[in-house]
């Protein structure tokens, strides 16, 4: 674990825009596409904000989500819908490359329906990632099995709705980048939880390459 610690929050969302800007140029000299998965939460919508206004090869970049609340489509609490409405409807993205879990379905429907989306995605370029007060990451929380399916219905999840779809923390791992973005001292209980390398969901995720950790002053300090 990569850990970086910024003195206030926009200094660390001007960070986290340029870094995923620089990953994307990377990615698209060496393959010619970008595969960014996309988390929810107000910090990366901060973060999106910033990309909105920035230049880049948006036709190479491709979408996925690494979560989704099991809502109607346009619903203001899925995550595809903040996504879009304060980044991707703003740039010229290929509509064909924005893959939304199609929660409305269903967590089961849903689930199967993306894993097939995703059985032509080997490793993702970068996985966005946030944390959670009880040390949850996208939709896996306590409690819950970590099954190695790469996308999971959630039927239970402590938080409302209780219905969601998940990449699993297996897939979320299949990436060459993960970058936690945790800001808030609410979130400091959990920091502390996994930095004293206790099993919250948030732990299991584990690229070959490490995970980048970046926080603000707030939460730097143990609980």
């Amino acid at each position: 674990m990569n850990e970086r610690v910024f003195s206030d929050t926009e200094s660390l969302y001007v960070a986290a825009a340029d870094y995923i800007l620089k990953s994307a140029r990377a990615a698209i000299m060496a393959r010619g596409v970008y595969r960014l998965v996309l988390a929810g939460g107000e910090t990366p919508r901060s973060v999106y904000r910033l990309l909105a206004v920035a230049r880049a090869d948006w036709d190479r970049w491709q979408f996925y989500f690494g979560d989704e609340r099991c809502l109607p489509p346009g619903d203001a609490q899925r995550n595809d819908r903040m996504a879009r409405t304060v980044w991707l409807d703003r740039v010229p993205v290929l509509p064909t490359n924005i893959f939304s879990i199609p929660a409305e379905l269903g967590a089961d429907t849903a689930a199967v329906r993306y894993a097939d989306v995703l059985a032509a995605i080997d490793i993702f370029d970068l996985v966005l990632l946030g944390l959670g007060e009880d040390g949850h990451t996208a939709s896996l929380f306590p409690g819950q099995p970590m099954d190695n399916a790469d996308v999971l219905a959630v039927h239970a999840a402590p938080k409302p709705p209780p219905e969601r779809v998940t990449l699993s923390a297996s897939r979320l791992s299949r990436t060459r980048q993960a970058l936690f973005l945790v800001t808030g001292d609410n979130k400091r209980a959990a920091l502390t939880a996994w930095r004293k390398g206790r099993d919250i969901p948030a732990r299991h995720i584990a690229p070959p390459g490490g995970v980048d950790l970046w926080i603000d002053a707030s939460v730097a300090t143990e609980a």
